[in-house]
């Protein structure tokens, strides 16, 4: 099985590159990347290979007002890594770790020309391990950037310009072990049983300088990942301490609205970024993510696989589904007197104390 990539002195194990240095089925090598104009109109996309599975895919979906459209596609994997594409999607390095170009030709209405330039290095984030009892859930190493758009999307006829002044986004490439494709039997129930998680992710790009922070709670609130980092144009990275977070939730929700963000500099100096939260794309519609029981990646779905989803948020049973699962938002946000834009990726699922959030159901006052 050996490919174009083994050509080139970028081998890790004694195997050829095509092949997963473990033989974990859920071995993965994925992107992702959203896109915004600041309030109207989201796109997220990504694609992933599954060695070990035998398949790749990909996806672009787009929120407009209470309508969620997603592309699927799906093919069998194949030795060229070189070329990222899946149907009539592909992404093309431009320019590695800079500048990227995500196409997607028309299937059933929908196409994307999309061009990303990042507007400062990417941030390589700490390694990120979960484990159900002694089995390893979650085994991942991932880099972020954030940056803006050109380009154009169009749905049903209707084209969409991208353009650099107004559209803002971030994206990040993660690889590693993480729950992918069919279910697998899951053997002896968790003891204590999973009882909620607690989930923050805010990527913002500011004129200056970006800020990268990632945080994961256990429902007491022992908190189990922590990052914070504001990176400089010059390639700097600063460690911006152990942020204390208060979220304000929509009232009878969990919906937040906006957050404040207490951080400390390397010399002991308080910084904090406060951030407003508004249209969000829930991940575990359409785009895969979080037990999305549409779309799981790494299924196998045949060769050649494509489709179009389209889903309406106010609908009682798409409506219900969004309370379980993480989601997106359009971030605006400020800090030491600067304004940015990104994402506020957030999920308070079942319990967690610190939010005052008893079982499942809870939500805000």
């Amino acid at each position: 099985m050996v490919g174009p990539l083994d050509e080139f002195p970028v081998h890790q194990v004694a195997l050829p590159v095509e092949w997963a240095g473990t033989s974990d089925r859920n071995f993965y090598d994925r992107c992702y990347l959203n896109a915004h104009d600041r309030g109207d109109v989201v796109v997220i996309t990504g694609a992933g290979w599954y060695p070990n599975l035998g398949t790749k895919d990909a996806f672009l979906l787009v929120r407009r007002g209470d309508v969620q459209t997603a592309v699927h596609l799906s093919d069998a994997i194949d030795g060229d890594r070189l070329r990222q594409r899946v149907g009539g999607y592909r992404i093309e390095v431009v320019e590695p770790l800079r500048r990227l170009r995500v196409v997607l030709e028309e299937t059933e209405g929908v196409a994307a020309d999309l061009t990303w330039t990042g507007s400062f290095p990417v941030l390589h984030e700490p390694p990120h391990v979960m484990r159900t009892g002694s089995r390893v859930t979650l085994d991942a190493q991932r880099f972020a950037q954030v940056g803006v758009w050109e380009g154009e999307v169009s749905v049903d006829g209707e084209r969409i310009a991208v353009t650099p002044e107004r559209w803002v986004g971030t994206r990040d490439r993660s690889w590693g072990i993480r729950p992918v494709g069919e279910a697998v039997p899951a053997g002896r129930p968790t003891d204590p049983p999973f009882d909620g998680m607690w989930w923050l992710y805010v990527p913002v790009r500011f004129d200056g300088f970006a800020v990268v922070l990632i945080l994961q709670e256990d429902p007491d609130g022992r908190r189990t990942l922590n990052d914070c980092s504001r990176i400089w144009p010059d390639g700097r990275v600063e460690q911006l301490g152990w942020p204390r977070v208060a979220i304000t939730y929509a009232p009878g929700t969990r919906v937040p609205t906006s957050a404040s963000i207490a951080c400390t500099t390397p010399d002991g100096e308080p910084l904090v970024i406060e951030v407003e939260a508004s249209m969000g794309v829930p991940l575990h519609i359409g785009a895969g993510y979080g037990g999305d029981p549409d779309w799981t990646h790494g299924t196998w779905r045949g060769e050649g696989f494509a489709e179009r989803v389209t889903y309406d948020l106010t609908d009682d049973a798409v409506a219900a589904r969004l309370p379980f699962g993480v989601v997106d938002h359009v971030a605006r946000a400020t800090c030491d007197g600067h304004e940015g834009w990104g994402l506020f990726e957030h999920a308070a699922l079942g319990r967690h104390d610190p939010s005052g959030f008893p079982d499942w159901f809870a939500v805000a006052p």
